[in-house]
């Protein structure tokens, strides 16, 4: 069975279900796309791992990581393995000293993990083709307009707050504010500004 790496594109709101969010992944050496609906804590366990955010205190995903290396277990891949009736079906491959266990899980805990460890993840061909939407590029490069994956980026960007206004001391006050509310994707975009305007 040939495996199909895949890189996570990014989170947009869901535009079939409220309150959902989908994941969009990418096939590492192609322009195929995979989009996955996934719930609003899933997608926030994602999205501050994507945004190097650091929670107060740990999250379910943080605590699974830090249990495991206390006891020397060691994610080594994420395979997203079966596509059946619109869910997609994921293991976590673990390894501890010579030992290899694959654990059933959900395919966003299963991403949320393997952002946290650093580790791969893969499908297969069948559920690629099956799955995926191809990314449609212009001559230049750039992503054609029309294309679904796009329209769900611009969606989500057009949400963001201007924080151009306000001063560094009031950006690092909202930023610490918002990390203890637990509003990661605010705190992302705050962090972002402060970041564009460092010399």
């Amino acid at each position: 069975m040939k495996k199909v790496k895949l890189n996570i594109l990014g989170l947009s709101y869901s535009q079939t279900q409220t309150g959902a969010y989908a994941l969009v992944l990418s096939e590492a050496d192609g322009n195929r796309r995979i989009p996955i609906i996934i719930g609003a804590v899933e997608a926030q366990a994602i999205a501050i791992q994507l945004e190097g955010l650091k929670p107060p205190r740990p999250l379910t995903h943080d605590l699974f990581l830090n249990v495991a290396l206390a006891f020397d277990i060691e994610i080594t891949e994420v395979f997203i393995h079966k596509l059946e009736e619109g869910i997609f079906y994921a293991e976590i491959v673990c390894e501890q000293h010579a030992n290899r266990i694959r654990v059933d899980s959900r395919t966003s805990d299963a991403i949320a993990l393997a952002l946290r460890f650093e580790c791969p993840i893969f499908t297969t061909e069948e559920i690629i083709e099956k799955a995926g939407i191809i990314m449609e590029f212009d001559e230049n490069g750039e992503v054609n307009d029309e294309s679904e994956d796009s329209d769900m980026i611009k969606k989500k960007s057009a949400s963001h707050i201007d924080y151009s206004d306000l001063s560094p001391d009031e950006l690092n006050e909202m930023l610490e504010a918002a990390i203890t509310d637990e509003d990661y994707e605010k705190a992302s975009e705050i962090r972002d500004e402060i970041k564009k305007r460092k010399p």
